[in-house]
Protein backbone atom coordinates (compact mmCIF):
# COMPACT_ATOMS: atom_id res chain seq x y z
CA UNK A 1 0.00 0.00 0.00
CA UNK A 2 1.40 3.63 -0.70
CA UNK A 3 2.09 5.42 2.14
CA UNK A 4 1.11 8.92 2.24
CA UNK A 5 4.14 11.66 2.75
CA UNK A 6 4.37 15.48 3.06
CA UNK A 7 7.24 16.73 1.35
CA UNK A 8 8.61 17.43 5.04
CA UNK A 9 8.49 13.47 5.01
CA UNK A 10 10.05 12.22 2.22
CA UNK A 11 13.27 15.02 3.40
CA UNK A 12 13.16 13.45 6.59
CA UNK A 13 12.75 9.37 5.81
CA UNK A 14 15.70 10.47 2.51
CA UNK A 15 17.69 11.86 5.47
CA UNK A 16 17.25 9.28 7.88
CA UNK A 17 18.01 6.55 5.38
CA UNK A 18 21.55 8.50 3.77
CA UNK A 19 22.81 8.54 7.58
CA UNK A 20 22.32 5.17 8.09
CA UNK A 21 23.67 4.21 5.03
CA UNK A 22 27.09 6.49 4.66
CA UNK A 23 27.31 6.42 8.64
CA UNK A 24 25.27 3.62 10.13
CA UNK A 25 26.76 0.94 7.58
CA UNK A 26 30.34 1.44 8.36
CA UNK A 27 30.04 2.33 12.26
CA UNK A 28 28.62 -1.24 12.33
CA UNK A 29 31.09 -2.99 10.25
CA UNK A 30 33.70 -1.25 12.58
CA UNK A 31 31.70 -2.75 15.86
CA UNK A 32 31.78 -5.94 14.10
CA UNK A 33 35.03 -6.10 13.45
CA UNK A 34 35.98 -5.14 17.17
CA UNK A 35 33.62 -7.72 19.09
CA UNK A 36 35.28 -10.28 16.60
CA UNK A 37 38.40 -9.32 17.99
CA UNK A 38 37.14 -10.67 21.36
CA UNK A 39 37.55 -14.40 20.35
CA UNK A 40 35.15 -17.06 20.28
CA UNK A 41 32.00 -16.08 18.68
CA UNK A 42 30.53 -18.67 19.99
CA UNK A 43 30.41 -16.71 23.11
CA UNK A 44 31.02 -13.51 22.31
CA UNK A 45 28.09 -11.12 23.48
CA UNK A 46 29.34 -8.14 21.60
CA UNK A 47 29.73 -10.22 18.88
CA UNK A 48 25.68 -11.08 19.19
CA UNK A 49 24.61 -7.52 19.57
CA UNK A 50 26.46 -6.11 17.08
CA UNK A 51 24.84 -8.59 14.63
CA UNK A 52 21.25 -8.25 15.98
CA UNK A 53 21.76 -4.18 15.91
CA UNK A 54 23.17 -4.54 11.93
CA UNK A 55 20.25 -6.69 11.17
CA UNK A 56 17.78 -4.19 12.93
CA UNK A 57 19.64 -1.31 10.77
CA UNK A 58 19.57 -3.46 7.37
CA UNK A 59 15.43 -3.87 8.10
CA UNK A 60 14.94 -0.05 8.61
CA UNK A 61 17.02 0.53 5.54
CA UNK A 62 14.94 -1.55 3.29
CA UNK A 63 11.29 -0.25 5.46
CA UNK A 64 12.68 3.33 4.49
CA UNK A 65 13.29 2.44 0.94
CA UNK A 66 9.95 1.06 0.43
CA UNK A 67 8.26 3.59 1.88
CA UNK A 68 9.98 5.99 -0.31
CA UNK A 69 9.68 3.08 -3.88
CA UNK A 70 5.54 3.66 -3.47
CA UNK A 71 5.50 7.01 -1.59
CA UNK A 72 2.38 9.62 -2.49
CA UNK A 73 3.99 12.74 -2.31
CA UNK A 74 1.16 15.44 -1.46
CA UNK A 75 0.73 18.99 -0.57
CA UNK A 76 -1.51 20.80 2.05
CA UNK A 77 -3.95 22.39 0.12
CA UNK A 78 -7.27 24.42 1.25
CA UNK A 79 -10.50 22.92 -0.16
CA UNK A 80 -13.87 23.08 0.46
CA UNK A 81 -13.89 19.13 0.89
CA UNK A 82 -12.10 17.43 3.24
CA UNK A 83 -8.50 15.91 1.96
CA UNK A 84 -5.61 14.79 3.22
CA UNK A 85 -3.48 17.78 5.32
CA UNK A 86 -6.75 18.95 5.93
CA UNK A 87 -7.41 20.47 9.61
CA UNK A 88 -11.33 20.18 10.32
CA UNK A 89 -13.00 20.86 12.87
CA UNK A 90 -16.14 19.21 14.03
CA UNK A 91 -18.85 19.27 16.61
CA UNK A 92 -19.68 16.03 18.86
CA UNK A 93 -22.90 15.37 18.10
CA UNK A 94 -23.05 12.33 20.63
CA UNK A 95 -21.36 13.50 23.57
CA UNK A 96 -21.00 17.34 22.76
CA UNK A 97 -17.74 19.48 22.44
CA UNK A 98 -15.79 20.29 19.57
CA UNK A 99 -12.35 18.68 18.12
CA UNK A 100 -9.91 19.09 16.01
CA UNK A 101 -8.14 16.79 13.54
CA UNK A 102 -5.56 17.01 10.67
CA UNK A 103 -5.69 14.42 8.12
CA UNK A 104 -2.59 12.55 7.60
CA UNK A 105 -0.62 9.72 6.08
CA UNK A 106 0.01 6.52 8.42
CA UNK A 107 3.40 7.99 9.00
CA UNK A 108 2.24 10.97 10.89
CA UNK A 109 -0.57 9.52 12.97
CA UNK A 110 -0.25 10.53 16.04
CA UNK A 111 -3.92 10.33 17.78
CA UNK A 112 -2.26 12.42 21.36
CA UNK A 113 -1.39 15.71 18.91
CA UNK A 114 -5.03 14.91 16.99
CA UNK A 115 -3.93 13.65 13.75
CA UNK A 116 -5.22 10.60 12.21
CA UNK A 117 -4.66 8.79 9.67
CA UNK A 118 -6.82 8.79 6.28
CA UNK A 119 -6.60 5.16 6.83
CA UNK A 120 -8.52 5.06 9.94
CA UNK A 121 -12.15 4.82 10.78
CA UNK A 122 -12.26 8.15 11.38
CA UNK A 123 -10.34 9.54 8.62
CA UNK A 124 -11.76 7.34 6.11
CA UNK A 125 -15.23 8.65 7.16
CA UNK A 126 -14.02 12.51 6.85
CA UNK A 127 -12.90 11.88 3.56
CA UNK A 128 -14.57 13.90 0.70
CA UNK A 129 -17.17 15.61 3.37
CA UNK A 130 -17.90 19.32 3.26
CA UNK A 131 -18.79 21.93 6.04
CA UNK A 132 -22.17 21.13 7.14
CA UNK A 133 -22.37 17.55 6.32
CA UNK A 134 -23.36 15.30 9.48
CA UNK A 135 -20.91 12.19 9.59
CA UNK A 136 -21.49 8.60 11.38
CA UNK A 137 -18.67 6.95 12.38
CA UNK A 138 -18.60 3.39 13.87
CA UNK A 139 -15.28 3.11 16.99
CA UNK A 140 -14.79 0.80 18.89
CA UNK A 141 -17.46 2.15 21.96
CA UNK A 142 -20.36 2.25 19.30
CA UNK A 143 -21.61 4.65 16.80
CA UNK A 144 -20.52 8.34 17.02
CA UNK A 145 -21.84 11.49 15.05
CA UNK A 146 -19.94 14.50 13.92
CA UNK A 147 -20.91 17.37 12.52
CA UNK A 148 -18.17 19.22 9.82
CA UNK A 149 -18.25 22.77 10.93
CA UNK A 150 -14.78 24.02 9.85
CA UNK A 151 -12.11 22.78 6.96
CA UNK A 152 -8.59 24.39 6.84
Amino acid sequence: MAEHLTKEDLKELQAELENLKVVGRPEMAERIRTAREFGDLSENAEYDIAKEEQAKMEARIMEIELKLRDAVIYEKTRSDKIVIGSNVKLSDLTNGGEVVYELVGSHQANPFENKISIESPVGRQLLGRKKGDIVMIKVKSGERSYKVLKIG
